[in-house]
């Protein structure tokens, strides 16, 4: 069976559940939770986007006492993308059981409010391999309570170098723990983690499903030096996604893109290894929420971003590494939805595409540029605007609360629900997608309004920010 209740779950949690959409389990997860509540190490091995979070989420959740304000189950992630994304997916997934506190570990932040989070009490830490040594190296963090030990995308944190790393923190762990190791592909390195310390871990390894597979359609276009970023602008042009992942190589080649986009009249963000916390934060939550057209990134963002609806994925630069490429355009036709991925390669590049060839089993399909044709006169501008409030979590900040004053009468028109889009509450402010013909008057709305019955400062982000 693939519903939930037929797992041992408890009535609230299934409740939760229902009302999230989780209606049935998907492959991942009808293979994993069994074994992983009944308490035995897992390694379970699925394409990136499968439900894996709600797999180890749910798992490690039903061994959480809520009463105990000790570290109870710790997740490590290769990127902060995608701790954040785990952290926020576990909080809506605790939301039946009472008050259980999810801290997130990474760098870019200051570790004094990291620290202060420790202090206060947490259940269930999320976080990167080096922070989280950083606070246990300071005696900020204790696992002496740990019951569950998961790692999330195991082969990329193995990329990243994070092989030592992983051992040391595994090592301050409590011996009699569970391990969960999720992972896209299945290293060398993977096996040696698991003879190193996991025990007896039982495997499962979910196929991507062939028509998954055709989902995507990609296309290949011979491109020049001289002519590469341009191509992108045409391609955007043509086939006018609302949503596109670019991939770059270099953060200068990011750089350089965005500037050209910009210049043509799209909004497009870069993301890339050396931003600030804040401004990825902000990057992130345009592009998630549709008030971003475009977002440039290096590889960085190739795994742990999880965008409903991306339209398109454009390889801006082939990658040297076809498992890469593969993580790359597997952003897009999620959710049973069709996806395109557009790869731009120069004569230089084609050893590359060779090998991706070979990798995928398939060969690459090359178009004329000549047949990029702009689709309309119309500028490509994304449906929404963002709204940032300079109030967040700290202040008991809640979407409900947000949604309330935009819908109220109070300092202004009513909005509907339909006109408010995504609302994201980070620590220290929130993120609002409302359509853009309303973005300045609903922003004058809230600045005139009181939230939570206090007065916020609101401003609209990006081309009238």
């Amino acid at each position: 069976m693939n519903n939930f209740s037929s797992l041992p779950l408890s009535p609230a949690t299934l409740a939760n559940l229902q009302q999230l959409g989780y209606t049935q389990m998907t492959p991942i997860q009808a293979a994993s939770l069994p074994i992983a509540l009944a308490g035995s190490d897992l390694i379970a091995q699925a394409q990136t986007g499968s439900g894996k979070t709600a797999a180890f989420g749910l798992s490690l959740l039903a061994k959480i006492n809520p009463r105990w304000f000790a570290v109870q189950a710790m997740v490590l992630c290769p990127t902060r993308e995608l701790a954040d994304q785990v952290a926020v997916e576990i909080r809506r997934l605790a939301r039946a059981a009472e008050n259980i506190k999810v801290v997130t570990l990474c760098g870019g932040i200051a570790l004094r409010g990291q620290r202060a989070s420790l202090e206060n009490g947490a259940h269930i830490v999320v976080g990167t391999p080096g922070r989280i040594m950083d606070h246990l190296a300071r005696g900020y963090l204790t696992l002496e309570g740990l019951n569950t030990l998961v790692l999330d995308e195991a082969d990329r944190m193995l990329d990243m170098g994070f092989f030592d790393d992983i051992v040391t923190v595994a090592k301050q762990c409590p011996a009699e723990r569970q391990t969960l190791l999720f992972s896209a592909t299945y290293p060398e390195g993977i096996e040696k983690i698991a003879r190193q310390f996991m025990r007896e871990p039982k495997r499962v390894e979910i196929a991507t499903p062939k028509s998954e597979e055709n989902r995507i359609e990609q296309r290949f276009y011979e491109v020049t030096r001289e002519n590469r970023l341009e191509t992108v602008s045409q391609l955007l042009l043509h086939f006018r996604p609302v949503s596109t992942l670019a991939f770059c190589n270099t953060k200068q080649q990011c750089k350089d893109l965005v500037t050209l986009l910009q210049a043509d009249g799209f909004v497009a963000l870069a993301l890339y290894g050396d931003l600030e916390q804040r401004e990825r934060d902000q990057v992130l939550a345009q592009f998630a929420n549709k008030s971003c057209s475009v977002l440039v990134a290096t590889d960085v963002a190739s795994r742990g971003l999880d965008i409903a609806q991306l339209e398109a994925v454009i390889n801006v630069d082939v990658t040297p590494d076809p498992e890469v490429h593969v993580h790359r355009i597997g952003r897009t036709g999620r959710a049973g939805a069709t996806g395109l991925a557009l790869s731009l390669a120069s004569m230089d590049e084609m050893g590359s595409v060779g090998k991706i060839e070979q990798y995928q089993n398939n060969a690459s399909v090359f178009y004329p540029l000549s047949e990029l044709k702009p689709a309309s006169k119309e500028p490509l501008l994304p449906p929404m605007m963002s709204l940032q409030i300079l109030a967040g979590r700290k202040e008991k900040i809640r979407a409900g609360d947000i949604l309330g004053a935009l819908t109220s009468l109070e300092g202004g028109a009513a909005y509907t629900r339909e006109q408010i889009g995504k609302i994201q509450v980070t620590e220290f402010c929130t993120f609002v997608a409302v359509e853009r013909s309303i973005a300045v008057q609903a922003c004058n709305k809230l600045n005139t309004a009181r939230v939570k019955g206090k007065s916020v400062r609101v401003r609209v982000m990006g081309l009238l920010g």
